[in-house]
């Protein structure tokens, strides 16, 4: 665990922590011993990840909107944190098209307002945008995306992520670098893993439809998406944040995904959680005749490899098992915390 360990007493900011993965962060890094501050609105969700892990009591937590510059500004310098993890977006496709005025202000306005803050900053070391694997100019080819391709976006939410990335290259190009804090990128794939209640997500779907007793409905059963369990997106986003404070040279964009073999279709995705849930989970291939969504999408993550070693711990089969086990753990009754505990002490186990 030596990347966790690295936090221990360091002040950390996580903007859009009472979020499915901001939790998960908070979670890691409370345990490590980092101070950890979150600034976010309420969790997003009900049930939601950060209330069901007593987060509140465990990390000091700001209730508050990065389109409020004059707050964040506050926390800023109250704070004092050396290490910043960006998470707070407007996150769903589908709801981008129905508020798209609010995703670009969210997403684009809101990172411009934690950059400026950072640049204020004389506390700030370390910043990591977490932005995702839809910023690139899709164009359904079969192989994956390197980071130097063009960026663009379809869709509301996926252009904005873009700019969101163009406007951290930009400040760390022109302001955060000369003043020694490093600035990252994270381009991640879909991610997945127990406490995850959103809606618009396959996963998360499956889950409500099986504990329902329902049919899982999948909308786009042939489209491709890299999976990943939360806990390989935590240790990649931990390990550049901790590797570039110490080497500025490190900064730059990250893809963060699978393998290929960890590419799956979403049928596929489907057919694997069935199995792992069992209990006569099955599921309809329905389309919604929803908006416009990707059909092919791969991420190429050699860069993050040769740079820092990493490399995925955990496949798809037992991304969705251990999503199965703290689910049905949450749903007994049983003591979730401890559940997470054991998945973070088996994911560092493991050896690579």
């Amino acid at each position: 665990m030596s990347d966790p360990i690295f936090y221990k007493n360091k002040i950390v900011l996580i903007t859009g922590h009472t979020g499915f993965k901001g939790s998960w962060l908070c979670h890691i890094l409370a345990n490590a011993g980092a101070v950890v501050h979150g600034y976010s609105l309420r969790p997003p969700t009900s049930p939601a990840l950060f209330e069901l892990c007593g987060l509140e009591q465990r990390i000091h937590s700001e209730t508050g909107d990065i389109r409020d510059y004059g707050h964040l500004r506050k926390v800023f310098q109250d704070v004092k944190p050396e290490i910043v993890f960006h998470l707070a977006a407007q996150p769903l496709v589908r709801e981008s098209y129905r508020i798209p005025r609010e995703t670009y202000e969210t997403n684009i306005m809101g990172t411009v307002n934690i950059l400026e803050c950072a640049r204020l900053s004389t506390s700030v070391r370390s910043m990591l945008n977490v932005t995702t694997d839809k910023v690139y100019e899709n164009r359904e080819w079969q192989w994956g995306y390197r980071e130097n391709e063009p960026l663009d976006g379809f869709d509301p939410y996926s252009n904005s992520k873009s700019c969101s990335d163009i406007a951290t290259h930009c400040y760390a190009n022109s302001f955060l670098s000369k003043q020694g804090v490093a600035v990252s990128c994270a381009r991640a794939g879909n991610v997945i893993g127990g406490g995850d209640f959103a809606k618009d997500r396959i996963v998360p779907d499956c889950i409500r439809a099986a504990i329902a007793g329902t049919d899982i409905i999948v909308r786009n059963p042939h489209s491709i998406r890299p999976y990943q369990h939360v806990l390989e997106s935590m240790h990649a986003y931990l390990l550049i944040a901790a590797r570039q404070y110490k080497d500025a040279a490190l900064a730059g964009c990250y893809n963060v995904g699978p393998d290929d073999r960890d590419c799956f279709e979403t049928g596929e995705l489907a057919d694997i959680f069935c199995k792992a849930w069992g209990e006569g989970a099955k599921w309809l291939d329905k389309s919604d005749g929803g908006p416009h969504e990707a059909g092919f999408l791969k991420l190429d993550c050699a860069k993050l490899k040769s740079t820092f070693g990493w490399k995925p711990r955990w496949n798809l089969a037992t991304a969705i098992q251990n999503t199965v086990e703290w689910t049905k753990c949450w749903r007994d009754r049983g003591d979730v915390v401890a559940c997470m505990d054991r998945q973070i002490e088996n994911f560092y186990r493991k050896e690579l």
